[in-house]
Order: structure tokens, then sequence, then C-alpha cells
């Protein structure tokens, strides 16, 4: 009997289709993963999102431009990551390494709108009712109407959704998701997609937030095919090692704010607490008088951040000296080393040469250019660089000092914090950025900067 025509094959890995079997999946190579599966598949989530009743086109000026009132998670770092609150309906992807705290902020969040009198709703499919009772019981009271529940079948998710009709939702995690009518174990690319593509219909239609807490692979990504990030409407990132007290929660997309934001916040024993003022939470504990450190800096979104640059220059015994970069491009240092060698006259290829970005921050900003060159020059000299100065600017090829973006809030958060001098690129010297009380140094080239450095 001739094989049906409706049926296909689906790897159960990727979720990649096709007409015939394969014992090798085309798209990634896994071996005995092609499964056969219905094509016609009437509950699949790909395609099928309606905003509701029939579909009209309309014209410009007949659609309305006003903003959306957003909801108030109760934290201000969160609430400047995600552009001034939560927006109904979005769907926003959180990832981080295990342990880095997204459940337990997720869980606080969702405490506060519940004392705020939203109807929030959180549902783990990786732990117990009784492993949620005893993280809620470290983090404070719960009052208000939230409700918890346990279950990894989407379907029946959907179906509680549907009833309950909360304002707010988190999907912990996304990978432990399943629907029944797809041919793939949980947490496979098939199943991830499908899983994500119903959670963004039910938030359009029913207008709902939704938080999907996502796996992150060795590479610090969301786990799942790259089309998860291109769905949900905000993925959020946590940054820094689990095993110290800081967190960093970025912004990467943001369809209702602005990217690059940034929250800072410190994990303790009653949850994540938020850190208000977070240059002098990565200043605290600099050194003072010590060669090879600089501070500089950076631009996080609309956020001035303040933080050290640390380097560290020494002979080594070996006919070729090491480069070791832990926060900024190796390739950078690299680069900035061959500059220093040939605008400065230096010899530093017989030198281990190590920088460090303190705070666990991974920066790709130019402005720390010149920082970092006065850091590796203050070790190479044994040069202390006054405890009073920060420096801004980015290094060219020839040696030059580049201006750099937004350079009037960085000086007013260096003023604000009590530095009393700034190095900065020459071509930046305008009347509109001085900061009051601030000494202002321009510098065209390494020479210059150098000569800076040794009059201080």
């Amino acid at each position: 009997m001739a094989k049906d025509k409706t049926t296909a094959f689906f790897c159960k890995e990727c979720g990649y289709e096709s007409a015939k079997w394969y014992g090798m999946c085309p798209s990634c190579h896994a071996y005995n993963s092609m499964v056969e599966a219905p094509k016609e598949n009437k509950r699949s989530a790909a395609g099928t999102m309606r905003m509701g009743g029939k579909a009209i086109p309309r014209r410009l000026e007949e659609i309305s431009t006003e903003n959306a009132p957003r909801i108030g998670t109760g934290s201000e770092e969160l609430d400047r990551v995600l552009g001034g609150g939560i927006l109904p309906g979005s769907l926003i992807l959180t990832g981080g390494d295990p342990g880095i705290g997204k459940s337990t902020l997720l869980l606080q969040v969702f405490r506060n709108l519940a004392l705020q009198g939203h109807k929030v709703l959180y549902i783990s499919g990786e732990e117990s009712l009784r492993q949620l009772k005893l993280r809620a019981d470290r983090i404070g009271t719960f009052e208000g109407d939230i409700s918890f529940l346990c279950d990894t079948d989407l379907d029946r998710i959907e179906e509680v959704l549907r009833e309950e009709k909360p304002e707010a939702v988190v999907i912990d995690s996304i990978q432990t998701m399943a629907r029944s009518d797809i041919a793939s174990a949980p947490g496979s690319p098939a199943q991830v997609r499908e899983c994500t593509g119903l959670l963004l219909t039910l938030a359009k239609s029913l207008n709902i937030s939704i938080f999907i807490i996502g796996h992150v692979t060795k590479d610090g990504t969301v786990a799942g095919p790259r089309l998860l990030e291109h769905m949900v409407d905000t993925v959020l990132y946590f940054e820094g090692d689990r095993h110290a007290s800081y967190r960093i929660l970025r912004a990467v997309k943001n369809r209702f704010g602005a990217t690059g934001e940034i929250g800072v916040f410190e994990m303790t024993a009653a949850g994540l607490m938020e850190v208000p003022n977070p240059s002098a939470f990565m200043l605290s504990g600099r050194p003072e008088n010590t060669s090879g450190s600089v501070i500089t800096g950076i631009m996080e979104g609309t956020r001035p951040l303040l933080l050290e640059v640390q380097a560290l220059l020494s002979r080594t015994n070996y006919g070729m000296g090491r480069r070791t970069a832990a926060g900024i491009d190796y390739n950078r240092v690299a680069l900035l080393l061959a500059v220093m060698e040939k605008r400065l006259g230096l010899s530093l290829s017989d030198c281990d040469a190590y920088v460090n970005i303190t705070g666990g921050l991974k920066l790709n900003d130019p402005s720390v250019d010149l920082a970092v060159v006065l850091a590796m020059y203050s070790s190479y000299r044994d040069l202390p660089i006054g405890g009073d100065t920060v420096v801004f600017g980015e290094v060219g090829l020839s040696g030059e000092i580049r201006s750099v973006p937004m350079m009037k809030e960085r000086l007013q958060e260096a003023a604000r914090l009590g530095f009393s001098t700034a190095i900065l690129p020459k071509s930046a010297l305008r009347p509109d950025i001085a900061a009051k009380g601030m000494r202002l140094i321009g510098v065209a080239d390494l020479r210059e900067a150098i000569q800076a450095i040794h009059k201080e």
C-alpha cells in the first residue's frame, strides 16, 4: 500500500522537516533522530497566532500611538532594564547560568506584583511546591493573589491560563515544558520552539505578561534554536560570577525600550537586593597609590558606570611574553600593546601582560582603551596614577586619542563620586561637557597622555 502523503518526518533534536526518512539529520547531523509524524498539525503554534477577531488591514492614521500603561515591578533596577515596567501582553525571556538568581528575582517580582493587587501565577517544571515554599520563606511574607503550579504539560497549562486569566505568569523553565503532539523530548529545539510559539499566542490573545526562564549553553547563550530569541519581545541576561555577591541584569533585546540597559543586584540570604549606586559598588575596595590601577567610565545604555582597570606587566624568563585578558577582548589588548611598542618606543615583547576589568563585567566599549594603555604603562614603570583621576578615550593605531560619545554623562558621574581630574581626548574638550569641580586635561596622542600622568 502506498504511504500516506500527508505524513512527514521530523528531527526530534532540531525540528528539521523532510518528506523522507534520513539516518542522519541533514540539519543537526544527529543519528536516528528522524521520527514520523502527521505533516498537518492543527495545534502547531508556528504561524497560528491570532490577535482576536477578523483580520482587517488598517491605515496609519487609524492606528493609535498612545503609550500602553506599564506595570511597575517594585524593583527600580528591573523597571529600568524593561524600559519602565512590564508591558501587558509581552513575552520576556530571562537567561543566565545555573544558580545565578533568575528564579529568585522573578519570585521577588511576583511577590511585589501580588502585594500591588495583581493576579499572578508562578509555574515551575523544575521544583516541587515544597521547594517553592522553602524559597519563598527565605524571601519574606507572601500576600495577595499569587498562586503556584508545578507541571510540565503545556496543554494543561494552557487550560489553566485560559480559565484563571492571570495578569502575569512565570514559566520556569522553557526547557522542561512539552506538548503531547510533538514527537520529541522536553528541551529539544522542536519542543522549545513550539512551546514558545504557543506561549506567544497566549500572551498576545489573553493580554498576559509571560516571563520565560531559559537555560544557557556553555557559550552563555540561551539553549535551543536561535529562533527563540526572535520570537520573544524582550531578552534579559543575568551576568556575573554566581560565587560572588553581585549580579548584572542586561537587556540585549527590547521591543518596548532601550537595549543595553543594565540593572545591578547583590545576592543576599534574603534574595536579590538592588544596588542603587553601582559605580561606588564596583569601586569599593580598590587599592590606593598602587601602580597598574586606573579608573575609567563606560556607558551601559543610558547609565554611566565607573570601574577599575587593572594591569600587571612583569619580565618573563622565557623568550616570549604571555598575554592574558579578563573582561576585555584579548585581541584588543594585543593591539594596544603593539601600539605602545611602536608609538612610545617601549620593548614589551619580553613582558608578561595581564589585564583585568574588576567587577566581572565584559566590555566591548572602546572608551576604555586609554585606561588600559595607562594602566599597563603605570605597571611597567611602577608609576602610581592619582586616585582622584579618571580616564576616557579610544586609542587609534597611530597612537591618536579619539573622542567617545556621551562624555558629559561620564564626567558628571565621576564628579558625583568625588573625582577631581579627568584625562580625555582633546577633541572632546567643549564648554558644555565641563563638570563642576573637575579639572579636564585634553590629550591628542599617547605621548601627551604619558606626560599628563607624569605631571600628576
